[in-house]
């Protein structure tokens, strides 16, 4: 297949006397070609091609070995034909044609001869359009040329194309010619989705392949300063091919200049610029600034709403099952009903009576079909455990004597008074029997279920010692296991209770008021299932007893256990939410005053009391869901 080139060039002329610049194609006076000459330049031949003026030109590759340049409202006569035949020269001969375009325009063709398959180069240079081909030393480097590598794009410089009397700034476009390749190889349609106020670079992007990239037109090089913007989008129309209407509304001029850039880039760039977007009816592309697509678009939706609206109203009813009918109201008003559909409600039989347009009905069966929907149960399960462990100690001693001197016992005192004594931990008569016994040392354990007693004393009873040691070690493990359940809906608190009430008498003003309180086990909680099948919930667990070893006016003490909290648990799985630790530890010692440091005989004079008390709370929760 031949590659065939596009050199579109537009010319934006500004005279002295504030004229508008010339739009590319528009009818301007013929110039006169002046000279045609050969050169060489290392392993490249040069062909110039000189005209009285600047001129738009478009060159062609009909097949390897030729190349044509036409040149628009070119006169071809009486110019110097300076070509010369040299083997080092890749052309071989140049023919200068004339004929007339489809709209009456003068077309001078130059046709070149290639001695081998080459690709020429064509730039410009004010009025002097040069065409280099470099001679190939190996005959695949045709082949192995990319098809679509853009040729450079040059600025000349008007100043010295008029002079100082006028101003003009002109750029040559190069592209593949996209209307000649189509005719033997139809490319790829560019997909242009229908829409308003966008730039082609959205619609371009391929939906089904996210990799690609966004813009995939052939490159292009643009350098425009202050030339007509309708022209500028003209050309685009020729670089892609499309069928392109420009609104009566976009005017103005453009200043651009981008290099080796896809053309849907530079038009979507191009268009951003200037606040322009387009749409697309059929085969045509208009283009239009955005805010006149936006009112089209506006009105088009306000007069298809009217004719929406215009329709048959019809009435329907639906009893719901699961959600309340009072509830789906206001979401159905705001989100399905037209402006003159209504709804009502009869909640004796949860029933919606809708009038509306068919279409709008068809919609709220369908989101009535997706609402009423039975609620997931969560079932939740709590686990309170109790444990405490008690130890104690205590080991205590009593001992007591008792002594007498009396004449009866034939053992008084040598002193006239007193001639009698009595001695013991005890108080006593002056004479005669004790009255009683008592302990000089009474630290012993109460309540102690075991004990060893020592008892000494004199045939007379003149002296009388006793002894007893007892010991108490008491070990206990208790543990309270309460498993409270219930289950609820979706967003639903559920509460369930197990105890009693314990009145509490109080007395005010001679007047006995008895109140209750209560002591149980409850477990409130409202669970929430997100998506993931997890369970976000509020719990509230409380575990209330009375404690009757500790009494205040005849009323027990209430000791209550409690955790609020807020978790997030998977399904079926289980969590701490809770726990308390305690621990006592005590030593305590009773002793009479300075004896108990007696060496070896010191422990009859004290009593030891160990205690080791350990208690400990934990709250487990295990939420699971329930589908129906």
């Amino acid at each position: 297949m031949y590659r065939y080139t596009l050199l579109l060039a537009i010319c934006a002329a500004m005279t002295l006397g504030g004229k508008a610049p010339l739009a590319a194609g528009a009818g301007t006076d013929a110039a006169t070609l002046k000279k045609i000459a050969s050169r060489i330049e290392g392993r490249s031949g040069v062909i110039s091609i000189e005209a009285s003026d600047p001129v738009a030109y478009v060159a062609s590759q009909p097949n390897p070995r030729q190349f044509v340049v036409e040149l628009r409202d070119v006169v071809a006569i009486g110019f110097a034909d300076n070509f010369k035949t040299d083997p080092r020269h890749p052309f071989t001969a140049v023919d200068v044609e004339t004929s007339y375009a489809a709209d009456g325009a003068r077309v001078a063709r130059v046709r070149m001869s290639l001695d081998q398959p080459l690709r020429p180069r064509v730039r410009s240079s004010r009025n002097v359009i040069f065409v280099e081909a470099e001679r190939a030393t190996d005959a695949r480097t045709l082949s192995a040329t990319p098809a679509a590598t853009p040729l450079a794009l040059e600025t000349r410089d008007a100043a010295a194309l008029r002079g100082e009397a006028a101003q003009r700034s002109a750029a040559v476009l190069q592209a593949p010619l996209m209307r000649a390749a189509a005719a033997q190889a139809p490319p790829a349609a560019t997909p242009l989705a229908p829409a308003t106020a966008q730039t082609p670079g959205d619609a371009q992007q391929p939906a089904a392949a996210p990799a690609a990239p966004r813009f995939s037109g052939t490159p292009v090089s643009l350098d425009f300063q202050g030339a007509d913007l309708r022209a500028v989008l003209r050309t685009f129309a020729e670089i892609s091919s499309l069928n392109v209407v420009i609104d009566p509304a976009v005017q103005g001029t453009v200043d651009v200049a981008l290099r080796d850039v896809p053309w849907d880039q530079a038009l979507d760039i191009i268009l951003r610029a200037n606040r322009l977007g387009y749409s697309v009816d059929g085969t045509v592309v208009r283009i239009a600034p955005l805010t006149v697509l936006a009112d089209e678009e506006a009105q088009r939706q306000k007069l298809a709403e009217a004719q929406a609206l215009a329709g048959e109203l019809s009435t329907v009813t639906r009893t719901l099952s699961y959600a309340r009918a009072e509830q789906v109201q206001p979401l159905l008003t705001a989100t399905v009903l037209s402006q003159r559909g209504s709804i009502t409600t009869d909640t004796r039989t949860n029933t919606l009576i809708i009038t509306d347009l068919a279409d709008r009905l068809r919609r709220a069966t369908d989101l009535l079909v997706r609402l009423d929907q039975p609620e997931p149960q969560v079932e939740i399960e709590a686990r309170i455990v109790q444990t405490t462990r008690d130890f104690a100690r205590r080991l205590g001693v009593q001992w007591g004597f008792t002594g007498r001197a009396a004449p009866e016992l034939g053992n008084t005192l040598p002193l006239a008074f007193p001639n009698s004594a009595a001695i013991g931990g005890r108080t006593g008569a002056a004479t005669g029997a004790a009255s009683g016994t008592s302990n000089a040392v009474n630290l012993g354990v109460g309540g102690a279920s075991s004990a060893a007693g020592l008892a000494l004393g004199a045939i007379n009873g003149a002296l009388n010692l006793d002894v007893a040691i007892s010991a108490l070690e008491s070990q206990g493990n208790l543990r309270v296991l309460s498993t409270p359940r219930v289950a609820t809906q979706n967003n639903i608190a559920a509460e369930i209770i197990q105890g009693a009430e314990i009145p509490i008498q109080t007395v005010a003003n001679n007047t006995v008021t008895v109140t209750y309180r209560d002591a149980a086990l409850s477990l409130r909680v409202t669970p929430q299932i997100t998506s993931s099948q997890t369970v976000i919930m509020d719990i509230i667990v409380a575990n209330s007893s009375p404690n009757f070893s500790r009494v205040v006016n005849g009323n027990p003490q209430i000791d209550t256990q409690r955790a609020t909290t807020k978790v997030l648990v998977s399904d079926g799985e289980t969590t701490v939410i809770g726990g308390v630790y305690i621990s006592r530890e005590a030593n305590a010692q009773d002793r009479t005053p300075a004896m108990y440091r007696l060496p070896l005989l010191g422990w009859l004079f004290k009593r030891d009391i160990v205690e080791d008390n350990s208690a400990e709370l934990l709250i487990f929760i295990t939420p699971r869901i329930v589908r129906l």
